[in-house]
């Protein structure tokens, strides 16, 4: 039940996209947070 209120009502979508554009923000800054750590400092 709760399955088919995410995906067929407005407020289960919203909340679906919500959850989605948190873990890819999530990722983005994890890459970004990686990345930025394994650098040399005095690079920008």
């Amino acid at each position: 039940m709760a399955w088919k209120e995410l995906f067929t009502t407005d407020v289960g979508l919203a909340s679906l996209g919500v959850i989605v554009f948190v873990i890819g923000i999530s990722i983005f800054f994890g890459r970004m947070f990686n990345k930025k750590m394994n650098e040399k400092p005095g690079q920008d």
